[in-house]
């Protein structure tokens, strides 16, 4: 079905946003610290149109689902939820928003790890501004896309994936202070380019470990006296916190000063060597990691070709992210998923994108 025959009459703008993949500084920007995300070709795309009612009617496409929020039903669940949120933080930053018509189309996967809800909130708000002529920036978006997942969807996530999505593109990394939002835009590291593949096991952020993870990280902060654990540099001084802060606190201290260090400019093989040493990180010190993933990132480090490798997102599930040598991901994909296979797991290639009949 299309707009016209969900909601009887045509849509009056649309506007997309795509999913991201993080290569390195993961669990890093909710504590103020520094991220490399780099967006992915699948994105979300929103129609708007005025409803003829005073209730939202918001419909997806992908899960064939229609929810109405009336004053009775002012808590939606589900994709719903992000919708609802964005139209809730704009008004509360005094926009007045009318009653809407949302039909929502997206090729960004769930439950992988590549940002699907940011892009569902960054598509939201552009069409929105489009539609109303609002005044905000592409940063503004980002902010209140952000304020949306953590008030409405109850993730208390950082600023990345909304300012990845809203402002990263494919063909650079985005450099991001969480801070200051400092931001660079820089290439791809030379002959080299990205492999995603989905391992299979899906995750849920709001019932993961994921908030959990935030808490233990401002207890660490909290501890060692500083506003956030991006304020410390050397993890000598993690080691007086009690476990599992210490691990925590280690992990995001030299997760950003990995991304620190491709800042100044680094070989791929030398990129690699980082993305390496952030799964190990995550796996061991921030146990984010699942078998399945472990196996994936441990089969594609062993690919020739392949320079470095690391889940991506928050863990639990979800993708791997790898560098790899340009112009070898979709042959080295075809290996390394049929060992995977073989080891008794089903993954998919999702960057670059195959059409699914494919993947293995």
């Amino acid at each position: 079905m299309d707009f016209q025959q969900v909601f009887g009459k045509p849509s009056e703008t649309k506007a997309s946003a795509p999913g991201r993949v993080n290569l390195l500084g993961e669990h890093t920007d909710y504590n103020d610290g520094f991220v490399l995300p780099t967006a992915i070709p699948q994105c979300t795309t929103v129609q708007l149109g005025f409803s003829s009612d005073s209730q939202h009617h918001f419909y997806s496409e992908n899960l064939n689902e229609q929810v109405s929020i009336s004053d009775i039903n002012r808590n939606p669940s589900g994709f719903a939820s992000y919708i609802f949120g964005c139209i809730e933080v704009l008004q509360k930053a005094g926009y007045t928003i009318p009653s809407l018509c949302v039909y929502v189309q997206s090729s960004v996967p769930i439950g992988s790890g590549l940002s699907s809800s940011a892009a569902l909130e960054v598509a939201t708000l552009r069409a929105v501004r489009q539609l109303l002529k609002l005044p905000i920036d592409d940063i503004e978006i980002a902010q209140f896309a952000q304020q949306a997942e953590i008030h409405y969807a109850g993730v208390q996530c950082g600023i990345m994936d909304q300012m990845a999505s809203s402002l990263a593109d494919t063909e650079h990394i985005l450099f991001l202070d969480t801070r200051t939002l400092e931001r660079r835009v820089m290439p791809l590291p030379e002959k080299a380019e990205i492999l995603v593949i989905d391992s299979g096991v899906p995750r849920t952020l709001a019932s993961s470990g994921y908030n959990q993870r935030r808490a233990e990280c401002e207890e660490a902060a909290r501890s060692l006296g500083v506003k956030a654990l991006r304020d410390i540099t050397g993890t000598e001084v993690t080691e007086k916190l009690p476990e599992p802060l210490r691990r925590r606190a280690r992990h995001v201290v030299t997760e950003d000063n990995r991304v620190l260090e491709v800042l100044q400019g680094v070989s791929s093989e030398r990129f690699g060597e980082l993305m390496n040493a952030s799964h190990a990180s995550l796996r061991d010190d921030y146990e984010v990691s699942v078998p399945a993933l472990d196996t994936l990132v441990e089969l594609l480090q062993k690919t020739p070709g392949v320079f470095g490798a690391r889940l991506t997102g928050a863990g639990f599930g979800g993708a791997s992210v790898a560098l790899v040598a340009a112009g070898e991901a979709r042959s080295i994909a075809t290996h390394v998923l049929e060992q995977y296979k073989q080891a008794g797991y089903i993954g998919q290639i999702l960057v670059p994108s195959l059409e699914l009949s494919d993947a293995a």
